[in-house]
């Protein structure tokens, strides 16, 4: 504990009930569910940026559960019943954050997802085409909706794309605002009274008798029990957990006049995603060019990726459109080997919900929900 931390300080500013490691979506989720939950409980959230770093504020603002070729290759791993469990705890996930924030809040807009396939995929869309009724089924049974996903006949031209020949429709996923959604889930956190202390770097974990303390560069913080939900960054503390962090590379144009784009787009199997916002043209994605490379907690950018962003946008996305880049940034997701998010007691009293398999937005509300009453039921 640093010598120039007062009495009051000490007292006031670094003993709580719960510490919550991260201040992004699952993080907050969490703070605000233990406070409804326990309203007496004294809760903190340090989050290492002076904004939520992760991906939370850095995403593409996609409201979605899976286009079909992502779903085919899940199938795969873990059975048409796992998969059902999945999109089940997607969707319920992106209710239960619109019902807790308001679709205003969050700028939520249902204009469709689409998926795109070039002539040379004509296998890759022959297969996919052909499991819209079995994903059509699942979907009705969860949602209620019917037909959700379809052929996007003619749509490919109306959107002025080049060298696409099928689009499929998604009509149920939708777009988000992300930073709109973490001023209103940082407004209720500090609402129900959650102390969130950004900047603030977690070092290392110990235990003292009944005691968590929390070590970080401004103080020795204690608590009786830790919740991390600094996903990839959870392998600075726990690095035999099963998580990989992904970096996501995204650039922005400057407002293009008329744009014809209007929804969310998935190609090259989810590995590219892009949309409209404000009148851009916001595109993402590459990391499968050099997975290796992208598998880092480092924020940045690489020539590779950012080349082929601009190459699909002048060749695909935006053909003989004048357009100018404004923006990149990055984000830092986290995958592993299984695909739902690992929420679990790592080491008494200290307890973790990461890996949200880069569907943060869609499982983020549900799995900080989750590890919340994990952690009252233990007290």
């Amino acid at each position: 504990m640093s010598a120039m931390i007062s009495y009051w300080e000490k007292k006031h500013f670094f003993n709580y009930d719960i510490i919550i490691v991260g201040g992004g979506i699952v993080g907050l989720n969490a703070a605000i569910c233990l406070k409804k939950e326990s309203p007496d409980l004294n809760v903190a959230v340090l989050e290492m940026g002076f904004l939520p770093s992760g991906a939370s504020t850095k995403n593409a603002g996609f409201a979605c559960f899976g286009s079909i070729s992502e779903l085919i290759e899940q199938e795969k791993i873990i059975g048409t019943a796992g998969l059902y469990n999945l999109i089940d705890k997607r969707w319920q996930g992106l209710l239960k954050l619109r019902k807790l924030l308001g679709d205003r809040s969050i700028a939520y807009h249902n204009y469709g997802g689409y998926e795109l396939f070039k002539p040379l995929e004509n296998e890759l869309s022959s297969l996919c085409v052909s499991k819209i009724s079995h994903y059509n089924q699942i979907l009705r049974e969860i949602s209620g909706f019917s037909d959700v996903f379809k052929t996007a006949e003619g749509k490919a031209s109306k959107f002025g794309f080049e060298g696409i020949s099928l689009l499929l429709e998604n009509t149920l996923e939708a777009q988000i605002d992300p930073g709109k959604m973490m001023v209103a889930l940082l407004s209720m956190a500090k609402k129900q009274g959650v102390s969130i202390f950004n900047s603030c770097t977690v070092t290392g974990l110990q235990e003292e008798g009944d005691e968590q303390i929390v070590i970080t560069p401004h103080g020795n913080f204690s608590c009786k029990r830790v919740l991390l939900c600094n996903n990839a960054f959870i392998k600075d503390l726990f690095p035999s957990l099963d998580v990989i962090p992904g970096r996501g590379q995204v650039v922005i144009t400057k407002p293009i006049k008329h744009l014809k784009i209007k929804g969310t787009f998935h190609y090259d199997k989810g590995y590219y995603y892009f949309r409209n916002i404000d009148g851009r043209l916001l595109l993402g994605g590459g990391r499968n060019l050099d997975f290796k490379a992208e598998e880092t907690t480092e924020f940045g950018s690489t020539e590779l990726v950012q080349s082929a962003l601009v190459k699909l946008l002048s060749e695909v996305i935006l053909p003989g459109i004048p357009f100018e880049i404004e923006q990149s940034w990055s984000g830092i997701m986290a995958f592993g080997s299984a695909i739902d998010p690992i929420i679990k007691e790592v080491t008494p009293n200290v307890f973790c919900a990461v890996r949200c398999n880069g569907m943060g937005i869609a499982m983020g509300t549900q799995t900080g929900e989750d590890a919340a009453m994990r952690v009252i039921k233990s007290l």
